[in-house]
């Protein structure tokens, strides 16, 4: 029982640490597989959407895709690339006594 709960539970959560997607280069089954909820529909309209309009430059600028709103870009901004360069981390400070 317990080795099959725990196969249940990797199972369902392998969409829990899911890695963020660039929508401006990744096809559409990429987005698909790494953006919680998305099938290949509108992952399909994400791509055909860049292709004729060019990249995506915010969140909003998904409010455009025909079947994606605000809730559906509030569950996955975590999981949005813009570009392929991920953005500098801030150095740690420490504290000096």
């Amino acid at each position: 029982m317990k080795k099959l709960l725990f196969a249940l539970t990797f199972l369902f959560s392998t969409n829990t640490f899911a890695t963020p997607v660039n929508i401006n280069s990744a096809d559409a089954a990429t987005i698909a597989s790494a953006l919680s909820g998305f099938g290949p529909k509108k992952a399909q309209a994400i791509v055909d959407y860049r292709t004729k309009n060019g990249e995506f430059k915010t969140l909003d600028d998904l409010n455009k895709v025909s079947g994606i709103g605000d809730k559906t870009i509030e569950k996955i901004k975590a999981d949005i690339l813009f570009s392929d360069i991920s953005p500098a981390t801030p150095p740690i400070s420490e504290k000096i006594n």
